[in-house]
């Protein structure tokens, strides 16, 4: 992992004195070192959302619910878009159903990526006594089996699981609870008496778990835009202006490819996908 962060100026490895100086609740003798980020921040969610909301609003767009697509055909005039909200014709569709995009492609005659919904739990619980929640980092096990976060007095806690779903309105799992419970009390000096909000998501990915964002290869004028995994809230700016310079036949932004990426690695049509 330190070979894969070496050219992270904000990420440096940190022994075990400072480690539990930094993480005083974390358990005795639990860990030796750790790789310790100053470059991280944290993102307001649902403002965010309301924000994009706003934009999308003030630019003309307007956004309909309970609006399942139903049929998805190309004809001579377009895209022809059946939903319980009427019918709708456009040139052409984003597909950005989550984790409900392969199901959209298939009806769009569209190529296979492959995505797989994965379900992510997470739970609020009570701090210890006397901790300082506000002093506390984001935590990530090294193997990713859980994290810890203070949030508003408390630690939002999950298992950090990816257990593949069929698109649904998830609900969380039981055994997730309970695996949760027993991860975070064996590395942290806390008993978790009460379980607050469990909830749960769909993340979506394909084999190479990176987003799947370009032209279809088979449907005319379909745009995939799925596949964004945990990553979908950090990703979404630049990841929404690299989709939109290429629906308008523009050039991508150079601020995007001078983070060094490779186009290629994030078509529809790339290799290892649809398998």
């Amino acid at each position: 992992m330190e070979q894969d962060l070496r050219d992270a100026s904000t990420v440096s490895r940190i022994g075990r004195a400072a480690l539990y100086e930094r993480l005083p609740l974390l358990r005795a003798g639990y860990a030796a070192a750790a790789l310790w980020d100053t470059g991280t921040s944290e993102i307001d969610v649902a403002a965010l959302h309301q924000g994009y909301l706003r934009m999308f609003k003030k630019n003309g767009g307007t956004v309909m619910t309970r609006a399942i697509v139903t049929d998805l055909v190309y004809s001579a005039v377009g895209w022809q878009i059946a939903t319980p909200q009427g019918d709708f014709t456009a040139q052409r569709v984003v597909n950005a159903a989550g984790a409900w995009a392969e199901a959209v492609g298939q009806m769009a005659g569209a190529e296979r990526i492959g995505l797989v919904p994965k379900r992510r739990t997470a739970l609020m619980v009570d701090a210890p006594a006397g901790c300082d929640t506000g002093s506390l980092p984001l935590t990530i096990d090294v193997a990713e089996e859980f994290y810890l976060k203070p949030d508003a007095g408390k630690l939002l806690i999950s298992p950090a699981n990816e257990d593949p779903e069929a698109p649904c309105d998830v609900q969380p799992d039981e055994m997730d609870i309970a695996l949760c419970v027993d991860r975070i009390e064996r590395a942290f000096d806390l008993s978790v008496k009460r379980v607050e909000s469990p909830w749960a998501g769909l993340r979506s990915f394909v084999a190479d778990k990176s987003p799947v964002a370009g032209f279809s290869h088979k449907a005319r004028g379909f745009y995939w835009l799925a596949g964004q995994g945990g990553y979908g809230i950090q990703s979404a700016p630049s990841l929404a202006q690299y989709a939109a310079a290429e629906l308008m036949g523009k050039p991508v932004p150079e601020y995007i490819l001078a983070e060094r990426l490779d186009p290629q690695t994030i078509q529809p049509d790339r290799e290892g996908l649809g398998l």
